[in-house]
């Protein structure tokens, strides 16, 4: 595999540990309980400005480097 491959495979894998970290921040009260903890639950209603375009940008970050990984 070349150096531009291992590259996209890197890339690949971060977009795909980032979409599950915001995925899983996105659909279960952990990011809110977290949140309550250190004092800070006042900004759990505006979670979803903030983590439901980053998931969809990831999922396209994902697919793009998936596809580019493969046409190496």
């Amino acid at each position: 595999m070349s150096s531009a491959g291992n590259k996209l495979r890197t890339r690949f894998f971060a977009a795909i540990a980032g979409t599950g970290l915001v995925a899983l921040c996105c659909f279960s009260p952990a990011l809110v309980l977290l949140l309550a903890a250190i004092g800070l639950s006042s900004i759990t209603p505006y979670l979803d400005f903030v983590l439901l375009p980053g998931l969809v940008i990831l999922i396209i970050v994902a697919l793009r480097t998936y596809h580019q990984w493969q046409k190496t």
